[in-house]
């Protein structure tokens, strides 16, 4: 009956240490996730930077037609500013492209950087948690032959009174 009850101890032990070596590695995989994640939504980003741009030139050369059209002919000329606006816009997008392509090469750096950490830590972890399992392993051994021997003992014990 002594073995049992530390035997049930122990495995409840050995179960809270490989569920905490599960929970390491699920950590690890949900940073790289979120690493990976953060970096597709930073690409939609440029995609989307490039759409809205192309809106305000359009928004901007309506503009300049609707007025066109309220004025004399020779009124006005909103040539040079349609090519102001559109310079201005394409300069600020690849303004724009180049710090997000400057910031996805660093997140892709980060990215293998921290794909290196982490399966060097998990490598470690897990070494610690053999370790530890092993030890453990032997600890219940050493607890299970002391009960036994007192068991042994307390069996003799009742015999001989």
């Amino acid at each position: 009956m002594t073995q049992n009850a530390f035997t049930a101890v122990f495995n409840a032990q050995r179960t809270a240490v490989e569920q905490s070596q599960n929970l390491t590695h699920d950590a690890l995989e949900a940073q790289q996730a979120s690493i990976r994640a953060f970096a597709d939504a930073l690409e939609a980003s440029g995609s989307l930077a490039e759409s809205n741009a192309e809106l305000a030139k359009g928004a901007a050369h309506a503009s300049f037609d609707a007025l066109e059209s309220a004025l004399p002919e020779e009124a006005a000329d909103f040539g040079e500013l349609r090519e102001f606006v559109d310079e201005s816009v394409d300069s600020a997008t690849d303004a724009q492209r180049q710090s997000l392509d400057a910031t996805l090469e660093a997140l892709e750096e980060s990215e293998v950087a921290y794909e290196e950490f982490a399966a060097t830590y998990a490598e470690v972890a897990d070494s610690s948690f053999d370790s530890f399992l092993e030890a453990h392993e032997q600890v219940e051994a050493n607890v299970t032959a002391a009960a036994e021997n007192v068991e042994a003992a307390t069996d003799e014990f009742d015999v001989s009174a």
